[in-house]
């Protein structure tokens, strides 16, 4: 049974266990996506390597993540319970979950594109951060978000080796078959991740306005054709079976002319 006067009575707890959840889950967010970037980059551009770079990137995420925890102490040479050690895994996660869309992202942009920056005598890396990079923005920014969220729920594993966040309530919750102290866990991460998506779309909007451009662009084409409709003239839907062609199709065949 939920006991809801729990959260009021350990409202400080929440908070500081929020905040470390927080502190465990920005920096992997941050390096997975300063790693993959120029990973899938190279992965894109070089064919040759692009199996290795991808595949390998996928692998890591093969690993389970408990055992990477208890592994890396040894690799890193810190205590088993460093927070570091859930960092650099949680930052190995998000770089094998977002390398092979890097690589997809920077291989749709459109090869006439590129030539057009070459033509007007962009150097190469003017071609990356003028051209390139804004067109795969929106690509680049879905999949920190699919980051971002992987992130923000594997935190809570580390628990299991006491690096403790929003986690701790669900080890503790089980411990003492206290189903409130689980369920504080859950609304906790998930709240968490909401607030991380909520950031990253806003920076998003910030650093790409020009797909608000798009966006608001598409909605005014909308209104205008509805707008365009003859007086009198009948719906679309009463036309079926006509060979009449509707108001969408003749603003087609004018583009097509």
């Amino acid at each position: 049974m939920i006991r809801w006067s729990w959260f009021a009575e350990n409202l400080a707890q929440i908070l500081d266990l929020t905040w470390a959840h927080v502190w465990l889950s920005v920096p992997p967010i941050i390096a997975a996506v300063l790693v993959s970037v120029p990973l899938g980059f190279v992965a894109s551009r070089r064919k040759a390597v692009r199996g290795a770079i991808v595949g390998g990137a996928g692998l890591l995420y093969a690993i389970p993540s408990l055992a990477l925890f208890v592994m890396l102490p040894l690799v890193l040479g810190t205590s088993v319970l460093s927070p570091l050690n859930v960092q650099v895994a949680l930052a190995a996660y998000g770089v094998a979950l977002m390398t092979r869309t890097v690589a997809d992202a920077f291989g749709s942009v459109p090869a006439a594109a590129r030539d057009a920056a070459k033509s007007m005598g962009y150097p190469a890396w003017r071609r990356v951060a003028a051209v390139e990079l804004p067109l795969a923005g929106p690509v680049l920014l879905a999949g920190a978000r699919v980051v971002s969220a992987s992130t923000v729920s594997l935190v809570s594993v580390g628990s299991l080796v006491g690096v403790h966040g929003l986690g701790y309530f669900f080890t503790d919750g089980f411990n003492r078959s206290f189903p409130t102290e689980i369920l504080a866990g859950v609304i906790g991460t998930a709240v968490v991740a909401l607030f991380f998506d909520l950031v990253l779309v806003a920076l998003g909007k910030l650093l790409m306005p020009w797909t608000r451009a798009k966006a608001g662009q598409g909605v005014d084409q909308k209104s205008g054709r509805k707008s365009r409709r003859k007086p009198g003239r009948k719906p679309d839907d009463e036309n079926a079976g006509t060979d009449e062609p509707g108001a969408d199709e003749s603003d087609e065949l004018k583009v097509a002319k």
